[in-house]
C-alpha cells in the first residue's frame, strides 16, 4: 500500500504518517513550511504549497500512491482550505488515486445541534464555508472518495486545546474556556486509525468521525486538567455567545461506526485517570 498524506506535518497528519509507516505502508507526506522532526525515518517528505498548481501533479506521477489522505488545514485561508482541496481532488481523479478528504464539524451552524451524515452544510464562519466548499468539490470531482467530518481533536498532551488548558491552569496566558461551545472530541489515534481504514477500503460518501461524548470546551478542559494532575478550579470559564462561531455542534457518528471496525472512544473514556 502506497499512501500520500497531504498536510503530514500537522497534528493529525503526523499521527497518520506514524501509523501508516508502522503498518508497513510505503508512506510519503507533504509539508508547507517545515517538516516535523519526530517522524519515522522511512517516510519521504515533499514540500507542497496547495495555493499553487505547479507541483502536485508531478508529485503524484513520481510517487504513484494508491491512496491520498488530505489532512491539511488552512483554517479560513480559502486558497488552501477550499481551492487547495479542489486541486488535490482533481489530481487524484487524473491519477486514479483513492481519496480520503478530512472535513470538519465547522460546516454546521449548530441550529439543529445534532448532525448525522445526511445533513447538508450550513456554515456560519469563513473556515466552515471553506470546508463546505471543499466537500462539495471533492464529492463532485471524485465520487468514489470518502469525505470524513471530524470534531475537536485531542491527543496525549500535544493538541492545541491541551496546551491551552495547561497554560491557563498555570496563569501563563489570558483567555477563558467556553461553557457554551460544545463539540464531540475525538482522540487523534482513533481518528487516524479510522482514516487509514477508509483509505484501504472502497467506501464512498460522507462519514462522521467524532467521539460519542458531547462536552463544552470548559468541561473538556476540566477532564484534561484532572488527567494531568492540574488544579481544574484555576481554569477560567466564559461564554462565546453573540459571535459568528457555531456554538453547539454534535456530530452523530453512529452510522459511520456501524461501517467501520475502528472504535471511536468518547473523551470521558480516553481522558480518564490511569
Amino acid at each position: 500500500m502506497r499512501v500520500l498524506v497531504v498536510g503530514g506535518s500537522g497534528f493529525l497528519g503526523t499521527e497518520l504518517v506514524r501509523r501508516a509507516s508502522a503498518a508497513g505502508w510505503a508512506t510519503a507526506a507533504t509539508y508547507c513550511s517545515a517538516r516535523p522532526d519526530t517522524v519515522p525515518p522511512d517516510v519521504s517528505w515533499h514540500r507542497l504549497d496547495l495555493r499553487t498548481n505547479t507541483r502536485l501533479g508531478d508529485l503524484l506521477a513520481e510517487l504513484e500512491p494508491d491512496a491520498i489522505i488530505n489532512a491539511t488545514s488552512g483554517q479560513s485561508d480559502w486558497a488552501v482550505t477550499a481551492d487547495g482541496s479542489v486541486r488535490v481532488a482533481m489530481a487524484a481523479a487524473r491519477h486514479g488515486c483513492r481519496l480520503v478528504h478530512v472535513s470538519s464539524d465547522a460546516v454546521f451552524s449548530g441550529s439543529r445541534v445534532s448532525y448525522d451524515e445526511s445533513c447538508p452544510p450550513d456554515p456560519v464562519s469563513p473556515y466552515g464555508a471553506a470546508k463546505a466548499a471543499a466537500e462539495t468539490a471533492v464529492r463532485l470531482l471524485t465520487p468514489a472518495a470518502a469525505v470524513a467530518r471530524t470534531s475537536l481533536i485531542i491527543g496525549n498532551g500535544g493538541s492545541a486545546h491541551e496546551r491551552m488548558v495547561r497554560e491557563l491552569a498555570a496563569a501563563a496566558r489570558e483567555g477563558v474556556l467556553f461553557t457554551d461551545v460544545v463539540r464531540c472530541p475525538v482522540h487523534v489515534e482513533d481518528l487516524a486509525a479510522a482514516l487509514l481504514e477508509l483509505a484501504c477500503s472502497d467506501l464512498a460518501g460522507m462519514f462522521h468521525l467524532a467521539g460519542p461524548d458531547a462536552l463544552s470546551r470548559h468541561d473538556l478542559g476540566v477532564l484534561i486538567a484532572r488527567r494531568d494532575g492540574l488544579d481544574a478550579s484555576r481554569l477560567p470559564a466564559g461564554r462565546k455567545e453573540g459571535t459568528s462561531m457555531a456554538l453547539d455542534v454534535r456530530l452523530d457518528s453512529r452510522a459511520t461506526q456501524e461501517r467501520l471496525g475502528t472504535r471511536l472512544r468518547g473523551a470521558r473514556e480516553f481522558l480518564q485517570l490511569p
